[in-house]
């Protein structure tokens, strides 16, 4: 369905917590009523236990644990909510976006959202889970849709345009982990190839010697990293051709790498971000 609107308020928030406290819970308040009716919309019953999500975190993501069950306890606790923030096998669900890695004297990862601006919490979280300074885009109250670590690893996320599932983790909370416990695009890159994810996804990665990698991860195939400074929403090929059709993947993929080829200035990018099919006033729900 599209939405055409002339206008829309948003609220953005930034916060800095070294580790999860009041402000992080308010943010949890805030967006738990909407994430609660979403996970369980194919009925409770439908998403994994909290046994399985914890067995899956210790078997994939074990540095992770202490940060995960500090999350859990300031959510409260509860059963539904140490299952969601897990991210293990969430429900399947689809987003857009464009992302692009310049290289050079202006190294840089720049990434846009193509999607409606209903679907994005708005929080940016500085903290210190696990001593290392992180500061990202938030998803699923914790996860990672984007940012930077104090070791200048950059990391973007982008949905690769496949419908197929698999036992897996949501992207985000993998992104997470690799903010907080990689430090360069090579260590990225070996964490990506060894935690199973629940979709398909692009994954965009720079770090502070410029040094760079797009990865396309799957549930059905090993994690690839592929010699490409642009991604939207297709990995090899449309896959998915609706998807592709309505979110214009094929027209922006190759509008950015006009835009790399042009000019890789900072400036200029960015401000073809802004321009049509990078910028879309047409809302996706």
């Amino acid at each position: 369905m599209k939405i055409l609107q002339d206008a829309m308020d948003l609220q953005f928030e930034a916060i800095n917590e070294d580790v999860p406290g009041s402000k992080w819970r308010r943010v949890f308040d805030r967006h738990w009523p909407a994430y609660s009716r979403w996970f369980v919309r194919e009925g409770v019953r439908s998403r994994p236990t909290y046994s399985m999500s914890l067995e899956a975190l210790r078997t994939h993501m074990p540095k992770l644990l202490p940060t995960y069950e500090a999350i859990v306890e300031t959510a409260g606790g509860g059963d539904l909510e140490a299952r969601f923030l897990s991210m293990w096998c969430p429900p399947f669900y689809v987003r857009g976006c464009s992302q692009a890695i310049l290289t050079g004297a202006d190294s840089s990862l720049i990434r846009n959202y193509d999607y409606s601006p209903r679907l994005l919490e708005g929080t940016w979280l500085a903290s210190r889970f696990n001593g290392k300074r992180v500061v990202a885009v938030v998803d699923c109250l914790w996860g990672v849709l984007d940012g930077i670590n104090e070791d200048g690893l950059a990391v973007s996320l982008a949905f690769g345009g496949r419908t197929g599932e698999g036992q897996g983790f949501g992207m985000p909370v993998v992104l997470r982990y690799v903010l907080e416990f990689a430090n360069t695009t090579a260590a990225a890159v070996a964490i990506l190839r060894d935690i199973p994810v629940h979709m398909s996804y692009s994954i965009a990665l720079i770090d502070r010697e410029g040094n760079h990698a797009t990865v396309y991860v799957n549930p059905d195939r090993a994690a690839e990293v592929v010699e490409r400074r642009v991604s939207t929403n297709h990995q090899h090929g449309v896959e998915w051709a609706y998807h592709a059709e309505t979110t214009k993947s094929v027209e922006r993929e190759a509008a950015v790498e006009k835009l790399l080829s042009a000019s890789a200035s900072i400036t200029n990018v960015l401000s073809g971000f802004q321009r049509p099919p990078r910028l879309s006033d047409t809302l996706r729900t």
